[in-house]
């Protein structure tokens, strides 16, 4: 096992403790142990990024703008060939590690921390944020490549949500500027080819972090969560703010269309980060949520949701204009996930993680006053056709984070035929482990464990990435140009964090 880097001393904040504590080192192991059996269809890499501090940060330290790292898990032939994890290289991030100097493309001024999302699309790896930030391509071992742009034809901001439709492989992303109030439609084809890109005015600079796709639509989530002028000018590093001025409404943006111009349906303030899935019905759309009452209404640095989050669904009649709500369990949790093949189709099963613990972050409690099978540590598999939510327990202290649906090699196509992925601490080890499970089998026993010479600390989001998906593509020269010097947003750096 190698060591390669390890991260300068930072003191602490809310959001460096416990199981959201940042690791340390970047660590590359070989032949990984096992219990249990990989089942010999899995081919690719399971990769999960996430906020990962190292000293970077502004003074005025928030979760969401850490230095992004990337985890990731290599199988192919029943074994685990690798872990590695890598801090993504943008320019503040090597320098910190004491690398040569990065020289790169800043798109619209943002270089925010790339740490949010971990895609494969087009024969790239590419690590994703939200706000205005480029695309960052790596290569297959998780080393950074550079700012992606699509050589040149990306001229809007990229989702950290994109869709991928199943059907024509083509990836949509609908981005925002931080303090824009435009969003972004492109669509990248499965050759990689920008082929689609179009702005949509909101009446304020909207957070939007998440949208649905269907066969026929785009749904925009245009929700009170809205960039604040005076706390960016006050040096806020994470200038939004609940807006009740701003109306609530759900966006139907017809695709294939000349019109540049959704229509609006008014609902209840609400906010949503992440979608479930969306799909057409002879009258409008089902839109599957998970559902927070209000968030960002505290200080500089706090997340501060209000309220426990729960899956919801949102259903318009376009005939009528009517929105009808209904929730589909109450329970704390959130990072839905689907079979991706049925996105944009009725779907029957959706993946969540209880999310008690983390929402506790946000409205401190006593520990003790939290059940035990909310805390964090319990995957939910809701059959929304059967009517039956199942449970999968791990000790206390697992901090399950999101799970990944993969589709079983050669199998019957089937919506649960397949299996479900997830990181998971094990406390007596001190270190993670990566757990497979059988998604039709749920509570049945864990298919495999693979054990990780290092842990994974709570994050965000992350992908299966097939291993065909990298050889059949057409690649690129990796779309990050090298510019001049002063084309590099290179922000002071102090020498520990907040």
């Amino acid at each position: 096992m190698n060591r390669e880097k390890t991260a300068p001393m930072a003191r602490l904040s809310p959001y460096r403790r416990g199981h959201f504590a940042p690791v340390r080192e970047e660590v590359t192991a070989f032949d990984l142990p096992v219990t249990g059996i990989i089942p010999e269809d899995l081919d690719g890499r399971y990769l999960r990024n996430g906020p990962n501090p190292l000293g970077v940060e502004h003074p005025r330290f928030h979760y969401y703008l850490g230095a992004g790292m990337i985890h990731g898990v290599r199988i192919s032939g029943g074994r685990a060939e690798w872990y590695r994890n890598r801090w993504v290289r943008q320019a503040p991030v090597s320098r910190a590690l004491r690398e040569p100097r990065r020289t790169y493309r800043v798109f619209g001024g943002m270089d925010a921390a790339s740490n949010i999302n971990v895609i494969g699309h087009a024969g790239r790896t590419l690590s994703l944020t939200e706000g205005g930030t480029l695309p960052f391509e790596l290569t297959d071992e998780l080393d950074t490549v550079g700012p992606c742009d699509f050589e040149g034809d990306l001229h809007g901001a990229m989702s950290a949500h994109p869709k991928v439709d199943p059907v024509t492989g083509d990836l949509h992303s609908l981005g925002y500027f931080a303090g824009s109030s435009t969003v972004d439609y492109t669509v990248v084809a499965a050759t990689g080819a920008v082929v689609h890109s179009e702005s949509i005015e909101l009446p304020y600079a909207t957070m939007m972090h998440d949208f649905a796709l269907t066969p026929s639509y785009l749904v925009l989530m245009d929700l009170p969560v809205t960039f604040h002028a005076l706390s960016a000018v006050a040096g806020d590093p994470f200038p939004f703010r609940w807006n009740p001025r701003a109306v609530a409404r759900l966006g139907l943006l017809r695709r294939g269309s000349s019109e540049a111009e959704p229509k609006w349906f008014e609902i209840e303030p609400v906010w949503v980060y992440h979608t479930v899935n969306a799909y057409d019905t002879s009258s409008g759309i089902v839109l599957d949520v998970v559902t927070h009452p209000s968030m960002f209404r505290g200080r500089t640095g706090e997340i501060s949701g209000h309220g426990t989050p729960s899956l919801e669904r949102f259903t318009i009649d376009t005939r009528t204009g009517r929105v009808k709500r209904e929730i589909l369990d109450d329970r704390p949790q959130e990072f839905p996930r689907v079979d991706d093949r049925v996105l944009g189709r009725p779907h029957r099963f959706v993946y969540t993680a209880s999310a008690a613990a983390f929402v506790d972050t946000w409205r401190p409690r006593e520990l003790d006053t939290i059940a035990d099978a909310e805390f964090d540590n319990v995957l939910f598999r809701h059959d929304l056709l059967g009517g039956r939510t199942q449970r999968r327990s791990f000790p206390r202290d697992a901090a399950i984070g999101e799970a990944v649906f993969v589709a079983r090699r050669g199998g019957t196509g089937a919506e649960d035929d397949g299996y479900v992925l997830s990181y998971v601490h094990e406390p007596g080890r001190g270190a993670s482990d990566l757990v497979i499970l059988s998604a039709a089998d749920f509570e049945g026993d864990e298919l495999a464990r693979v054990h990780l010479p290092a842990r994974v600390p709570l994050g965000l989001h992350g992908n299966w990435i097939p291993t065909e998906e990298r050889a059949a593509a057409a690649l690129s020269d990796g779309g990050a140009t090298a510019v001049d010097a002063h084309d590099v947003a290179t922000p002071p750096v102090p020498e520990t964090g907040p």
